[in-house]
């Protein structure tokens, strides 16, 4: 079977260190297995996109030596994709007019955020504004992850019914990444840890659409010197264009696998070349974060 895999930001900001570790991981793996890499934006939340974000994701992409196959994907342009979706959840999902506010005072906290305590389950219509709903059950979803091993939840304990589509119309992200998956064929998925305990709600769509599940695998998140993942939404730095070779050096040697130093290749096609002919992914830690300081 041929390898698929993908990259998916969110054009919420400039690509940084941990999106790298995160792209090149995912790009390593597809062709190292002389498969297909993908890139879609996941642009589906429109009030968090920054200006010009795409365009300087998909620019900095290219300046790193990523080269994907086929046409980019705009999740902007796939509403109809998962409507389709939803309606064919239509059996297992329902209208919730619960505020964030009453999410507050009458949901508890388990490990995973707030767990859904039921409140609109037997709702099976409203004329208020509302969410919809995936019902889970009591069942154990496990998947085996080629990082972190295996990895199960018991969804309606854990997590909960959760949204697929959101109040002000929008379709979340668990659904819209499972429907994508499944229309680009990613049979491959490589992305940070703090995707791990999402996988299971992913897993749990793929079944009740009848999708194939993909392999996952989920590396290291990069914290910053008092633990603070790098995110946009934490100010990480974007990415230095000018040390390009360094920087993924340092992403190579952040994932564990050997590598020299950046003097050590005249280009970026040179890096590239040998950084997918050594690929390993048994050398990936086996931690949630790790330190970086740049």
């Amino acid at each position: 079977m041929l390898t698929i895999g993908r990259f998916a930001p969110s054009p919420t900001g400039s690509l940084h260190f941990g999106s790298l570790l995160a792209a090149a991981a995912s790009y390593l793996a597809a062709r190292q297995a002389g498969g297909r890499w993908l890139l879609r934006i996941e642009d589906l939340d429109k009030p968090r996109e920054q200006p010009g974000a795409t365009a300087d994701i998909i620019r900095t992409l290219g300046e790193f030596g990523f080269c994907w196959d086929g046409e980019i994907l705009y999740q902007s342009q796939r509403t109809v994709a998962y409507q389709q979706a939803l309606s064919a959840l239509a059996s297992h999902t329902y209208p919730c007019s619960c505020s964030r506010k009453d999410l507050q005072q009458h949901a508890h906290v388990g490990e995973f955020g707030l767990i859904y305590p039921d409140t609109c389950r037997d709702q099976t219509h409203t004329d208020a504004p509302h969410a919809m709903r995936l019902r889970t059950d009591d069942e154990t979803v496990c998947f085996t992850d080629l990082i972190r091993g295996h990895y199960c939840q018991r969804l309606h304990k854990e997590v909960g019914d959760f949204v697929v589509r959101r109040a002000d119309g929008l379709f979340a992200y668990q659904l819209a990444v499972v429907v994508d998956d499944a229309f680009q064929g990613v049979n491959q998925i490589v992305r940070g840890a703090d995707l791990l305990d999402n996988t299971p709600r992913q897993c749990w769509l793929q079944h009740l659409l009848g999708y194939p599940q993909p392999s996952y695998a989920h590396i290291p998140l990069a914290v910053s010197e008092n633990g603070q993942k790098l995110s946009k939404q934490n100010l990480a730095p974007a990415l230095d264009t000018h040390k390009r070779l360094e920087t993924l050096v340092s992403a190579l040697h952040f994932l564990g696998q050997t590598c020299p130093e950046a003097d050590a290749f005249g280009s970026l096609n040179a890096f590239w070349d040998f950084a997918i002919q050594q690929w390993d992914m048994s050398k990936v830690p086996c931690v949630q974060a790790l330190s970086y300081t740049n």
